[in-house]
């Protein structure tokens, strides 16, 4: 008989170890983590301090750039450096109606579309692991040890197969998916528990690429949502694209290179986040060309302009409030998340839909990373004793199969709690009928072609009978993480088939298990090829500096003097060209230590000419 845990009666039982959780909000501007310390979520800042990690992944000739490290080469090589890579996940070319406005290389694969970088060709997924992994990395060093699992935020309207991507995403950066969470539910659990609020809210989520609204029915331990709706090519960036076309409009200047295109939507987001304090601000580029953009934005125009995208927000909001059977009036707050929110037009927009001001007391950017977290830490079993608290969340889209004809019928329709598993039964078209086809949609259209195909099956060893006589139950299943898994069985015979539904947009297992092989086997390589190319920089620092100083006062060195320096300059530039970072690390030395008097030298004459001229009295003013 196996032992249990035994304590004296008297004494207490060792409390069990906390474990390590984290909520991730992968966004499309900004991603962060988050997690739960003394029964408080935070952010996890980088060892810089800076809470919000930027999405963007530059494939560079040294390697791969993460976040702020990459996002100057943004201008310099926009090919090679990915942003807003969320408003590609899980999506085909065909699905990109704002392809033109991506400087990349893409290339039009079955499935999800993929991009040509100068490390090779790179999938959404990859290029998101990338953010994943640089998240979980900091969090595991803030919490000083590996992570015992992760909740990872998507759009409410993302479908089966952008949700499937993320997944994908997660756990090509080595993360434990405790589960995948709609970012306007963890913005309301966030609210829920550090207000205490009941009541029925909606969550306006503004990010940088998607937009989502929800209704939620907030009572004491219970999160319900009760409908969803929303846009997920709608964002921040569209405002920002809004200012870039005015610019050239109004400075006349014909198509731009990929380069200027880049710095003119970071002018334009800037000029966006200026107007949300203030009445106008400025909007100045100098292009490659050498032709400099000089305009100033107002408030005013800047709200005229975007009139049309802020309308197009709304739309989700009455849809929502409809498939809830609510009034603008029955809301009792309207959370306010993603940094698209701060533009005062938002703000006027939503104050007026729903007659009152909504809720900004939590930090917009960061409400949904504090929201998964305290989710994960629930999931891992850190919740505190007498916390209990049960979180319904809600399919967006409904998902179907195909019948004869090519229509849809629904199965499981949208806004359905989650989990849930609903049947329906079919029967043969034709007499003699052994198998049948089945095509699993997603969607709210009628005929099958205007919704998303997501996996087919096929169910065989059906007994022949006359059309009609046989009855194949169908049921699906989605899990807590929106994802889907379909079964089809034949009554009479037992006859069955399972499909756990992989979008094509999705990865495949071994694709996975392959993408963390290579990383593991050449992390040692990478990691080799990054010190070398940061010893390259240095030396080149060296080189440059060296060379201005001796072109200024290499009159203050001697003939035997200069031929040393000049020897240690010719070695350290024949070595930065080379692989060898041991010898190039010990030339820099080498320089450095020839060139250390010359650099004393120099001091003493740029003091002295500092001094010429100048009266001791005065210097004691100064």
């Amino acid at each position: 008989m196996a032992l249990l845990q035994i304590a004296e009666p008297s004494g207490t039982p060792q409390p069990r170890a906390h474990r390590r959780a984290v909520g991730i909000d992968l966004g499309t501007t900004n991603s962060l983590v988050a997690t739960v310390r003394h029964g408080i979520p935070v952010v996890l800042p980088d060892a810089e301090g800076r809470p919000l990690l930027p999405s963007i992944v530059h494939y560079g000739e040294s390697g791969i750039a993460v976040g702020h490290a990459a996002h100057e080469a943004l201008v310099v090589d926009p090919q090679n450096t990915i942003a807003s890579v969320k408003r590609l996940m899980g999506r085909g070319l065909a699905d990109l109606s704002d392809a033109r406005r991506f400087p990349y290389r893409f290339i039009d694969a079955p499935g999800m579309v993929q991009i040509g970088t100068r490390a090779g060709v790179r999938t959404p997924v990859e290029v998101s692991a990338e953010i994943l992994r640089t998240l979980r990395l900091r969090a595991e060093a803030s919490l000083d040890g590996s992570l015992d699992g992760a909740v990872v935020t998507v759009p409410a309207y993302f479908d089966d197969a952008q949700r499937q991507a993320t997944k994908d995403a997660a756990r090509l950066a080595g993360l434990n998916v405790l589960r995948l969470l709609n970012e306007p539910t963890a913005a309301a659990i966030a609210y829920g528990l550090d207000n205490a609020s009941e009541g029925t809210y909606a969550v306006y989520d503004l990010g940088g690429g998607t937009f989502d609204l929800s209704i939620l029915k907030l009572s004491r331990g219970v999160f319900e949502v009760l409908a969803t709706a929303g846009d997920t090519a709608l964002g921040g960036d569209d405002f920002d694209h809004r200012i870039y076309c005015w610019a050239l409009e109004q400075s006349r200047i014909g198509p731009v290179s990929p380069g200027d295109t880049r710095l003119l939507m970071l002018k334009a987001r800037e000029a966006k986040e200026n107007l949300t304090a203030h009445a106008s601000t400025p909007f100045v580029a100098t292009l490659s060309s050498g032709e400099t953009i000089e305009l100033t934005l107002t408030a005013a125009t800047f709200a005229a302009m975007t009139e049309t995208l802020v309308g197009k927000t709304l739309g989700p909001v009455r849809k929502a409030l409809r498939d809830a059977k609510l009034t603008p009036a029955e809301i009792d707050g309207v959370v306010m998340v993603g940094g698209a929110t701060r533009m005062p037009q938002i703000q006027k927009a939503v104050a007026t839909f729903f007659g009152a001001p909504p809720l900004n007391n939590l930090d917009p950017d960061q409400v949904v990373a504090l929201g998964a977290a305290i989710q994960a830490n629930v999931l891992v079993g850190n919740r505190a004793e007498g916390e209990d608290w049960l979180l319904l969340d809600v399919i967006p889209l409904s998902l179907g199969i195909e019948t004869m004809g090519g229509l849809t019928e629904k199965i499981i329709p949208r806004n359905s709690t989650i989990p849930i598993a609903r049947a329906q039964e079919f029967t043969t078209f034709k007499d003699g009928q052994s198998a049948m086809a089945i095509h699993v949609v997603q969607g709210e259209r009628e005929k099958v072609s205007d919704c998303r195909s997501l996996a087919r099956f096929e169910l065989r060893g059906i007994p022949p009978m006359v059309a009609g006589a046989a009855r194949i139950r169908v049921e699906f299943q989605v899990d807590a993480d929106g994802l889907l898994s379909v079964s089809a069985r034949e009554q009479t015979t037992g006859v069955e088939a399972t499909i756990i539904v992989k979008p094509s947009y999705g990865l495949t297992d071994s694709d996975i298990t392959r993408m963390l092989e290579e990383s593991h086997a050449h992390a040692a390589d990478d990691m080799e090829l990054r010190a070398l190319t940061e010893a390259r920089v240095d030396a080149e620092r060296l080189i440059a500096a060296t060379e201005g100083a001796l072109a200024v006062d290499a009159d203050l060195l001697d003939a035997h003097e200069r031929a040393s320096i000049d020897a240690a300059l010719s070695a350290v530039r024949r070595l930065a060209a080379s692989d060898d970072r041991q010898a190039l690390t010990l030339s820099v030395a080498a320089l450095n230590r020839a060139t250390g008097e010359f650099a004393a030298r120099r001091m003493d004459r740029s003091v002295a000419r500092a001094l010429t001229g100048r009266r001791v009295d005065t210097l004691a003013q100064d």
